[in-house]
């Protein structure tokens, strides 16, 4: 591309970053909202109530997913005619049902509506009751081979049949006065059977004569489709739903709890942000000016995304965007290091950043690539707040592929065509080929020293292990199941005052203050306390504090003993299956299976030494740390790629090294960008640690151990295994001839040895 194009090109771009910046503040008029306005908030920010119920029922298969569905129809109608705007209800599963209730507060009364058995109804054209659901015994759909189409059948039980010929008697006698309203709002006929779900009209066949019979048919001229042949059928069946519905979890979120946590959110990101900015312009100088416009387009081109496609932003998602923010600049660092080696070896400015860019180009995609291959995995088998925290992690990952290889690349290459900035001093590098601000000049030995760093890990293992041995893993009640509260007292109470107000429940709480003036605390117990019973308890401690429930249970949340199973399940298939992937791809990417097996074995170690940094610290596991464990497993194939490629590269143009010197010298040219990476993802992560609510907490503890030991295993353990599966293709034949024959001179030494001492 000419360089007049491409100024032209950079000039829209930076004008475009500038308009998007303020219309994301001001909006656009009074049609175009602005950015707050336009993204649709979870309920951990809006406030709200969901509930997740499980479905007894024996069956499996197609039946299973048949009920399931038709269930999901009833709540549906149900949800939809409490009025509540913007409800979801999902199937999650093969027999969960997760109901969300935006701006929902009373908890209890919500589930109570939704839970209930569906009232299924049978009336007479002028409003009187004739049959009730109980009355019916199946619904199914046939083929209607007299008018085409699909037909209804009813069968029902041997009292609903006598009160069913009773209403079509009366029906079809003419005496009837129309005075109920179908689907559309008409008045039915005089001589029809109103079937109503709910309270709501569903269908209103006319009757032809009178039915005294244990089953019925509904036709229409031209039949019914198969479809609305299925769903009434479905709807009627369910009268009485198929299956009883357990409330496994359920949680009320006030909006201003959630208001909170995103203001401090937004303000710790716009502090990590501008970190980051100067981390990047002190090290890198005028190239870091550019990754810096890169990142602002970068955050613009994320938000908007998610408001394009309608995606919902929780908390977790923010915590999502925020690492994501931190790992884009990995892209930058890779490129800007390849451009300054290039720099050194004597190339002009022109033609170091085009091979920096050549050879960085494959390291980035197959870097981010493991990424978003770990945040996929995350969010097919993650929960819904796991999910919202991957969705971001996904699109900020693709983001900053863009901005990186497209948007960094035209800035790059209008400073290397320039007189004024295509300086080494601008690209950050003396005159010497050296660069101005070094992160350390290193050459050691990582191979020769590789069993210290197998000692440590192993060390760190044990002993964590042998902590969970003794005391056990700290697991929280979203994993054991339990019930969580948090309430505004309004006044300074004691953990022992509040813990006797509640002996009554036997609860053997945990009780910690909430805020600075420990006028809030959070209530958590190993109990599963549903609805009902959690209003009891909040209801005692109001009568005695004086709090109002409506306004000053900031939340409460229930986790039935069953959801930690399926959490702790889907993290092990989620680690398999992301370690499965990742291994096929880099066998793929990297032509060498011992690449992958490298990486994989990075990946055990950094899940078991998490896993032992929890049991040690006595740190939570729940499910933010579900997520954080998944994470760390894409960051750290992230920085183990880095390391990997170098070396791949090094084999090309290095033939004559030995394994040892090829790895090490691999290792210590990536070792700098390492800790740029790792130390920009903590610049970034910090500050929302520090401001953060409590859930963003559980979300960022796991990701910042997993930066550290993912950075050390890339470095430390990933290739020194690299090299123990490779070690003798580096041997010359007669180096592995010589240590042979020095072992078998070791062995018969040591033999004569022993026969001395018999002797």
């Amino acid at each position: 591309m000419k360089t007049g194009r491409r100024k032209v090109i950079a000039v829209l771009i930076v004008l475009l970053l500038i308009a998007s910046w303020v219309v994301s503040f001001t909006g656009a008029g009074d049609k175009f909202k602005n950015l707050g306005e336009q993204l649709k908030y979870g309920l951990d920010i809006n406030g709200g109530v969901y509930v997740l119920l499980e479905a007894d029922t024996p069956e499996t298969g197609t039946e299973l997913a048949g009920i399931m569905n038709q269930t999901k129809s009833v709540l549906e109608n149900r949800v939809n005619a409490m009025g509540i705007s913007e409800a979801q209800v999902t199937i999650e599963g093969t027999n969960r049902i997760r109901v969300e209730m935006p701006g929902v507060e009373n908890a209890e009364e919500a589930i109570e509506q939704i839970g209930r058995t569906a009232q299924l109804q049978f009336f007479l054209a002028d409003g009187t009751l004739a049959l009730n659901g109980d009355g019916v015994k199946d619904s199914q759909m046939s083929t209607d081979s007299q008018n085409g189409g699909y037909k209804i059948t009813i069968d029902f039980t041997g009292d609903g049949s006598n009160k069913f010929a009773d209403a079509t008697e009366k029906a079809y006698s003419g005496n009837v006065e129309a005075k109920m309203t179908d689907e559309s709002g008409n008045l039915v006929d005089p001589t029809a059977i109103v079937i109503a779900l709910d309270d709501e009209v569903i269908s209103a066949p006319v009757v032809h004569e009178k039915i005294n019979s244990t089953s019925c048919e509904i036709t229409r001229s031209g039949g019914f489709s198969e479809t609305e042949a299925s769903q009434l059928a479905a709807l009627i069946r369910g009268g009485a739903l198929p299956a009883n519905l357990t409330e496994i979890n359920s949680s009320v979120q006030t909006a201003t709890i959630g208001a909170n946590a995103l203001n401090l959110s937004v303000k710790a990101g716009a502090i990590g942000l501008g970190l980051v900015m100067l981390v990047m312009l002190f090290v890198y100088g005028a190239l870091g000016l550019v990754a810096d416009l890169a990142l602002m387009l970068y955050v613009q081109l994320v938000l908007w995304t998610m408001v394009f496609i309608g995606s919902v932003l929780t908390l977790p998602g923010i915590a999502g965007i925020i690492l994501s923010l931190g790992m884009a600049v990995d892209s930058n660092v890779i490129i800007f290091t390849r451009i300054r080696e290039e720099i050194a070896k004597g190339k002009s400015i022109r033609v170091a950043v085009d091979m920096g860019y050549k050879a960085a180009l494959s390291t980035v995609i197959d870097s981010q690539t493991t990424t978003l291959v770990a945040a996929f995995v995350l969010y097919l088998f993650g929960t819904t707040s796991v999910r919202g925290f991957a969705l971001t992690l996904m699109i900020g990952t693709v983001m900053s592929v863009i901005t990186a290889v497209f948007i960094t690349q035209l800035f790059v290459n209008l400073m290397a065509d320039s007189k004024t900035f295509g300086t080494k001093s601008m690209f950050g590098v003396k005159e010497d080929g050296t660069p101005k601000v070094k992160i350390g000049n290193f050459n050691i030995d990582f191979i020769g020293n590789r069993k210290k760093f197998y000692a440590i890990s192993l060390a760190v293992i044990l002993i964590g292990f042998g902590f969970a041995a003794v005391k056990g893993f700290n697991y929280g009640i979203d994993f054991t199941g339990g019930t969580m509260m948090q309430i505004e007292l309004g006044k300074e109470v004691t953990v022992d005052e509040v813990k006797d107000t509640i002996a009554e429940y036997d609860l053997n709480p945990t009780i910690v203050y909430a805020s600075n003036n420990n006028s809030q605390i959070i209530i958590r117990t190993k109990k599963d306390l549903k609805s009902a019973e959690r209003t009891e308890v909040i209801n005692t401690l109001a009568d005695k504090y004086g709090f109002d429930p409506a306004k000053d249970v900031l939340a409460s949340e229930e986790f039935g003993p069953t959801v930690g199973k399926d959490l702790r399940r889907n993290a092990i298939k989620s680690i398999i299956i992301a370690a499965i992937v990742l291994l096929l791809y880099i066998r793929l990417r990297f032509k060498d299976i011992r690449y992958g097996l490298a990486a994989v074995a990075g990946l055990a170690h950094d899940v078991l030494v998490t896993l032992s940094l929890y049991a040690i610290l006595r740190l939570t596991i729940n499910n933010p740390f579900i997520a954080g464990i998944l994470t760390v497993v894409g960051y750290s194939i992230n920085d183990t790629i880095v390391v990997f490629d170098r070396i791949r590269e090094n084999t090309k143009f290095f033939k004559r090294k030995q394994n040892v010197e090829l790895i090490n010298t691999s290792i210590n040219q990536t070792l700098s960008r390492s800790l740029m990476t790792s130390l920009t993802t903590f610049v970034v992560m910090v500050p929302l640690f520090l401001m953060a609510s409590q859930e963003l907490r559980g979300f960022l503890i796991p990701l910042i151990i997993g930066v550290f030991v993912g950075t050390y295993s890339s470095i430390f353990l990933c290739s020194p295994v690299f090299y123990e599966l490779t070690k003798k293709e580096g041997v010359s034949k007669y180096e592995d001839n010589k240590a042979k024959a020095d072992k078998v001179r070791k062995k018969s030494a040591k033999r004569r040895d022993d026969e001395g001492i018999r002797l």
